[in-house]
């Protein structure tokens, strides 16, 4: 491990002083894109989206401790206990569209719990029901070398099977709940324009992982798709189940209505699905998960009520409230309801008033600022600070993979040198 102490302040723990002072280069770039050949099998093709995402993975890990990571594990099945409440489901039911609120049994996969991790605990910032990147993540973790006695322990509880095990039981066990016999014999990866969105090479990933284990896969524009005689359609050929990324969390755009007509007349298996994302992913149930009374009153467990404090405090914007988060506006975070990627997402302190016009005109909540975590990274022999956020993969309550996030700005991007996905070692 080199350091360089005197350019930061003191910290406490062995995962702060590692993430301070460590700047060893974990990530083993060659064997990366060696892997990426080897799973997708198009070499030209690797290349090209290599290049093209230059910041796609840091080349440094994220130091957290055990403790941390028990945390944000209690927080994660707090939620999901939460989300079982008849009252809670009847409260974000309420909003939600008509198609999502039917339950047709998948809980969704790769659910994703976004977490900052502050001196008082881990803060939970957001819930995403398509969560981006763990193919990509579970990629990453095989192309690290140790670095010093640390990551060497670290890596010694990584098991590269683990996850695409765990995968495949996901995809099989969400085909099961909804219907109960059987299992998918092709699966549609759908997003819109696949090829040119920034985490494509996650879909190759995922295509091969199910053409590796007998299952035949295709990567679809959701607006190519098909809906005929009762059968969902890719390419002329049926579909039993998508694996949904768009981020048309209702199916509402017309271009996406084959798969809005299918999914609601129970003709295809779709995970995650607009009733997954209306009970975890729309943000305004943060503003119930922060809420200890009403969580109460619902019967949530007082140990779980005590592990929501994780959750910072959020409040739908309104025209009656809009005078006061406007005062409190620098300590405060604004989000769309139905946002993703950060995009429409402004810290309090940067919001004109051209912007706030937007905001108070609806679709928003207010969520108490948490200040992200920080890891040094040295760029050309110079230490700068990068921001960072940890993201749990979860399915049913279960951590298939937890990985960390280096950027800089108000939210999280792949545009920063020295950013970009990053592994994270519990400590």
């Amino acid at each position: 491990m080199h350091s360089s102490s005197s350019a930061v302040p003191s910290v406490r723990s062995l995962p702060e002083r590692l993430n301070q002072e460590c700047f060893c280069i974990t990530l083993d770039r060659h064997a990366l894109t060696e892997a990426l050949k080897r799973e997708v099998g198009d070499e030209a093709l690797c290349a090209s989206l290599i290049k093209a995402r230059p910041h796609l993975f840091s080349n440094t890990p994220v130091f957290i401790s055990e403790r941390e990571t028990g945390e944000m594990l209690r927080v994660v099945q707090a939620v999901e206990a939460a989300a079982q409440l008849p009252g809670y489901r009847d409260a974000v039911l309420s909003w939600a569209p008509e198609i999502a609120r039917t339950d047709f049994g998948p809980r969704g996969a790769f659910m994703g719990y976004d977490f900052h991790l502050a001196a008082t605990g881990p803060k939970l910032i957001e819930v995403n029901s398509n969560a981006g990147g763990a193919f990509l993540n579970a990629l990453l973790a095989k192309a690290q070398r140790a670095c010093c006695a640390e990551v060497d322990v670290a890596l010694g509880r990584l098991k590269a099977d683990d996850f695409d095990r765990a995968t495949l039981r996901m995809f099989e066990e969400e085909w099961l709940l909804q219907r109960k016999v059987g299992a998918p014999r092709r699966i549609a990866i759908v997003d819109e324009r696949p090829t040119e969105q920034y985490l494509y090479p996650e879909f190759l990933l995922a295509q091969r992982l199910f053409q590796k284990n007998g299952i035949d896969a295709v990567i679809a524009d959701g607006s190519a798709l098909r809906y005929e005689h009762g059968r969902m359609l890719a390419e002329g050929e049926p579909i039993d189940l998508v694996y949904n990324r768009l981020v048309d969390f209702s199916f509402d755009r017309p271009e996406h209505r084959a798969l809005r007509d299918a999914y609601a007349d129970r003709a295809v298996v779709v995970t995650p699905n607009p009733h997954v994302h209306a009970l975890y992913a729309d943000k305004r149930n943060l503003s119930l998960l922060s809420d200890q009374s009403r969580l109460s009153d619902w019967g949530l467990p007082a140990q779980m009520l005590a592990d929501l404090a994780g959750v910072p405090r959020t409040v739908p914007v309104t025209l009656e409230n809009a005078d006061r988060l406007w005062a409190a506006r620098r300590s405060l975070f604004f989000k769309p309801f139905g946002g993703h990627g950060g995009k429409a997402v402004y810290r309090g302190d940067k919001v004109t008033q051209r912007v706030w016009s937007e905001i108070v005109r609806g679709g928003y909540v207010a969520q108490d600022f948490a200040s992200p975590g920080e890891r040094m990274v040295k760029l050309d022999g110079t230490a700068e600070r990068r921001k960072t956020d940890v993201r749990l993969y979860t399915y049913s309550g279960r951590v298939l993979l937890t990985a960390a996030r280096l950027y800089q700005g108000q939210v999280t991007n792949f545009r920063t040198p020295g950013g970009g996905f990053a592994p994270v070692y519990a400590l």
